[in-house]
């Protein structure tokens, strides 16, 4: 397990923030969902504009918030400069919803909300580049952070030529720079952010070590040159190309989930709690994922991908992030408030600062609107995909209900 120090975290109200309106994000997200149907194409508005709100307001807020406090205790360096998330914050959160509303309403706006949210995505890549430049730890996690943000760099780029694009201010091809926008954000950043935290954050909170890191290594070096390949074919508009990209990185998730398999072996906590279980969801989502993605290539059925689609996002990305939430949260917020007691007084445990029960309605409902929605997307049927909605959202109050009281323990 890579060894981690704490003496470079940042406060917990320039993190909290994140974690707060990351969950805010989800929760409209999931209700945006009940207005949905189960047939569509990715490139109508309206889909465009709930991706963004899922992606940007939840994933990347979560992701930024977790990074600004795990970057420093990896790296074993202070930020370079810090105060800058305090910048951050506001400008990707309002680039984020004026971006949606420029789908949902009113095209003009979006080159003004992909500008808003490109300056916080270079500010947030640069302040890390800098970061990197300060240490001399070269872990596999060291290189995903160089690597993800280097595919970050290309990602919004290629959104913000997009954005520009729709409102007619520039002329290029937005199917094809859609695809490399999608990959470099998606595989690129995503996929290779979560693969270095899995490398740290899972063998923490299972208390798993000694483990052989062979097949992550492998997993690693074989996503950011799918990534690239898929990247490079899309901007050329070469589909043959793109399909050898993914092969490469269907091939290095392979990997990525071999190396989790070992890390769970040696495993020494046995307790089933929300983020072991929502661990143990995420990777089965993952590879339903998997199995609809390859079936549609084989079939060609649209109603495949979407379903696949469903299922990494909502089903793996989401699970892994929400998971991890009810541990990074609490300890986060016990050793800013309760830390210093320690030997004084008596300090309450990690598990005990959110409730279980109300961790355990998150998930059971976000588990049958996973598999609900994905069903229904994967049948066309409304009922089934409006159901799993209605999971989904009842989830996310549940989420956003724990979070807010997990974030108050102890003031």
């Amino acid at each position: 397990m890579t060894p981690i120090s704490r003496d470079f975290a940042p406060p917990l109200s320039l993190i909290s923030p994140f974690f707060k309106y990351g969950v805010i994000f989800y929760l409209l997200s999931m209700l945006a969902l009940l207005f949905f149907e189960p047939s569509f194409h990715y490139q109508q508005m309206d889909v465009a504009g709930w991706i963004h709100l899922f992606l940007l307001g939840f994933v990347m807020m979560i992701i930024f918030g977790a990074m600004a406090q795990l970057i420093p205790v990896v790296l074993e360096v202070g930020h370079a400069v810090v105060d800058v998330y305090y910048v951050i914050l506001p400008l990707l959160g309002l680039g984020a919803l004026v971006m949606v509303a420029g789908f949902w309403l009113m095209p003009a706006l979006l080159p003004y909300g992909g500008l808003l949210v490109l300056i916080a995505m270079l500010i947030f890549a640069f302040e890390n580049i800098i970061t990197l430049k300060k240490t001399e730890i070269r872990t596999l996690t060291v290189k995903t952070v160089a690597w993800s943000n280097g595919y970050l760099l290309l990602g919004i780029l290629t959104g913000f030529a997009i954005a520009l694009g729709l409102s007619g201010d520039l002329g290029i091809n937005v199917s094809l720079m859609l695809k490399a926008h999608v990959y470099a954000v998606i595989g690129g950043y995503v996929v290779l952010t979560i693969m270095g935290l899995s490398l740290i954050l899972i063998p923490m909170f299972s208390l798993a070590h000694g483990f052989d890191e062979t097949a992550i290594n492998r997993a690693f070096k074989l996503v950011i040159t799918g990534v690239g390949v898929v990247f490079s074919g899309a901007l050329i508009a070469q589909e043959w190309l793109m399909m050898i990209g993914y092969a490469i990185n269907t091939i290095g998730v392979f990997f990525y989930m071999w190396q989790i398999y070992i890390i769970a072996k040696l495993t020494v906590r046995k307790e089933l709690d929300v983020w072991a279980k929502s661990m143990i969801f995420a990777f089965i989502a993952l590879t339903l994922s998997i199995v609809l993605g390859f079936l549609y290539f084989v079939t060609g059925t649209e109603s495949m991908l979407h379903a696949s689609v469903w299922f990494i996002l909502l089903g793996f990305i989401s699970s892994f992030i929400t998971g991890h939430l009810y541990k990074i949260v609490p300890f986060l917020v016990w050793f800013e408030r309760f830390a210093p007691l320690v030997g004084k007084e008596k300090v309450p445990m990690l598990h005990e600062m959110y409730s279980k029960e109300g961790a355990s309605m998150m998930f059971w409902f976000t588990v049958a609107g996973v598999m609900f929605g994905g069903i229904g997307l994967l049948f066309e049927s409304d009922v089934l995909f409006k159901a799993g909605g209605s999971f989904m959202f009842t989830g996310a109050i549940f989420l956003y209900i724990t979070m807010n009281k997990m974030l108050a323990y102890g003031k």
